[in-house]
């Protein structure tokens, strides 16, 4: 068996999507996974699908200090991975975010992963090896209209994250960004739900864009032919873990390499003007 076979690796938000699918790629390539989700009842699912599982919910900071500890006293402190992918989107307009609403985002996008990673990162020193990876998106580096929580939640992963990767430089603990698009999720699902519990559409300026918006997040099927599957993101994990020098950065899809070499040669007058257009696209009403 590969010596990187059997290594002991903690990846959030498992209960479907990526995570669901990099955890079960992972066992079965030799890893041991320990996945993690947010509910009980998931987690007693994913364990009966032959996973082990524990609960954590990244918002709240107990929960994330007893996760930590739990996974270390598993591992007898010889934790090889980190894979940061739990996280969702809430939609709506700057102007009708309430602080509360943004404050949550940030308690699980953000703030959860920076606290599990303090947490672990001492047992990476002591082994002297380790993976930091960072589910976060092609929204790390640009913006697009209605999703400025999530878009501020990755564009604060991406600066702290390339940050400790510089902090980290002398070590072996090396730490990865995996930047996707649009991949085949549950993630629209779970955006309609934040934006009905905390978004007043009928009386905001946007109701308008909203009535769009609402049908693109329950329509079934992908929303772009560019959208691929979980796998797309697991094959990015895989080679982060298993390569000696991953790269810093991996952009999954077309339109996260294609928006990556934008944003680097256009002026921002011209690449908002493409990104304003794909807005637009997304909320146009469809033909009758």
């Amino acid at each position: 068996m590969p010596p990187h076979r059997a290594r002991a690796i903690l990846i959030t938000g498992c209960s479907s999507g990526i995570g669901h699918h990099c955890a079960h790629a992972l066992a079965a390539r030799g890893y041991r996974v320990i996945a993690s989700a947010r509910k009980a009842d998931d987690v007693a699912r994913l364990q009966r699908e032959g996973l082990e599982c524990i609960q954590l919910d990244l918002a709240a900071e107990t929960s994330v200090d007893q996760a930590a500890a739990e996974v270390l006293e598993r591992t007898g402190g010889l934790l090889f991975g980190l894979f940061h992918n739990g996280g969702y989107g809430q939609p709506g307009a700057v102007e009708d975010l309430e602080r509360p609403v943004l404050r949550q985002q940030f308690e699980t996008n953000l703030f959860g992963p920076v606290q599990l990673t303090r947490r672990l990162l001492p047992a990476m020193r002591r082994a002297g090896e380790g993976r930091i990876l960072v589910n976060s998106s092609v929204l790390g580096w640009v913006a697009l209209p209605y999703r400025g929580a999530y878009t501020a939640t990755k564009f604060a992963l991406e600066g702290l994250f390339d940050t400790l990767r510089l902090e980290l430089a002398n070590t072996s603990v090396r730490v990865v960004l995996i930047e996707p698009g649009p991949i085949r999720s549950r993630f629209r699902e779970n955006a309609w739900h934040q934006f009905q519990a905390h978004i007043d559409a009928e009386h905001s300026p946007h109701r308008t864009v909203y009535a769009a918006m609402v049908r693109r997040l329950t329509r079934p099927g992908p929303v772009t032919p560019f959208t691929l599957g979980p796998e797309a993101v697991t094959a990015c994990v895989i080679h982060a873990l298993e390569r000696p020098r991953p790269h810093a950065h991996y952009p999954v899809t077309f339109p996260s390499r294609l928006f990556g070499v934008l944003r680097r040669l256009l002026p921002t007058a011209a690449l908002d003007a493409i990104l304003l257009r794909v807005s637009r696209n997304e909320h146009r009403p469809p033909p009758d």
